[in-house]
Formats: structure tokens, sequence, C-alpha cells
């Protein structure tokens, strides 16, 4: 069973966790990850982008010359695709690019996502993330400390709202919970930083 160091937000090692083999320790399958990711960025997309079409443009209503006899082609509208300020032919309508994805591969993907950050060194478990106040400062030093500096994904077991609003304003952190977390977050960040609790109740839910 893969074991990792438990350190506290001053980044000293306070005790060490064994974790589940099954959760973090799997062979990482890119295939699922990777559907799971363009999963992720399809159900994000709004799908509001539109065109009018020849019918909605106002105007060209008259035939602007008479059928035959003016030596210029044959038009019926001035709103035709090929004039200028005409309609748009096969231009985008709004749509939903939503997709699922099958529950087994989602759930692959989650455990691979977990393990490779474990087999690359880029997952830091805290003791507990806490503060007593609204201050940035507190999660800037925590993160220095853990040597977490560029883009990290910091992991609660539950919502504080004094650590979320704290770290928001830091360029490239991004918190969730355990219940919240999703493959492209993970796959993301250079550093994965997880309160232990969350640790134990993703082995809970995954295991």
């Amino acid at each position: 069973m893969p074991k990792i160091n438990v350190v506290d937000m001053a980044g000293k090692v306070v005790s060490e966790l064994e974790l589940n083999e099954n959760v973090f320790g799997i062979e990482p399958n890119k295939t699922a990850m990777h559907s799971a990711v363009v999963n992720y960025l399809a159900n994000q997309r709004q799908g509001t982008q539109s065109t009018l079409t020849r019918t909605e443009v106002s105007g060209g209503g008259r035939k602007p010359w008479r059928q035959k006899g003016t030596g210029h082609a044959r038009q019926g509208s001035t709103r035709s695709p090929q004039w200028r300020h005409g309609g748009v032919a096969l231009g985008p309508k709004p749509r939903s690019y939503r997709f699922t994805l099958n529950k087994k591969v989602r759930k692959l993907a989650m455990l691979s996502a977990l393990s490779s950050k474990v087999s690359a060194n880029e997952m830091i478990v805290v003791d507990a993330i806490k503060t007593d106040e609204f201050k940035t400062k507190t999660m800037v030093a925590m993160l220095k400390a853990l040597e977490a500096e560029k883009k990290t994904l910091i992991v609660l077991d539950a919502v504080d709202a004094k650590v979320i609003k704290s770290a928001a304003n830091i360029e490239g952190v991004k918190t969730t919970q355990f219940n919240t977390l999703n493959v492209y977050d993970i796959l993301n960040c250079d550093k994965f930083v997880i309160v232990e609790g969350a640790v134990k109740k993703l082995e809970e839910v995954y295991a």
C-alpha cells in the first residue's frame, strides 16, 4: 500500500498515512481520464452562439432585378448567403453540448487522476487547514511552506467559508470539497493539496 507523509500548515511532517491501493495506487488509464476531461469541458459550454439565416435577416423581400435580360445572374433576394448583409448558410444555432459518461468510466477516470498525482509526488496531505479570520496572508504562507505556489487545488473535507474566501484572491489557486471534486481540476493543477479527512472520505466513496 502506498504511504504518504501528513504535514501541518507550516509544512512540518506530523504523521504518516497509509493510502488505499484501490483508490490511490492503480495504474492510471489515460483513455478514461481523457474522456472525463472532454466530458467536463463539453458540459461547461453554454451553447448560446447563434447566426441569422436568410429567413431571419430583415429586408430582401423584393427581387433585386428582373429574371432575364439584364446580363446579371438571376437573384431572388438581397439576403441570400452570397450577398453582403445576407443570411448565414449552415451557421451555428443554440444547442446543448452535454453528454454523459458511463458510471464505470467516470469512476476509473477519478481513480486514475488521484493515482497519477500520488505517483508523480504532486499530492500533499495536510492534517487540517483552518484559519480564524478571513486573511489571504495565512493561505499564502501555507502554500509557500508547502512549496505549492503555482497552480494548486485545495480539497477540503467540508465547506469552510474562511478558508475558501481567504484563498479566493490567490492567482492559480482553487478550493473545492471532496464531494465536488472532478478529474479536470485534479489534472489541471501542479500541486494537489488535500486535507487528511478528505482523503479518508474519498476512500470511503471509491474503495
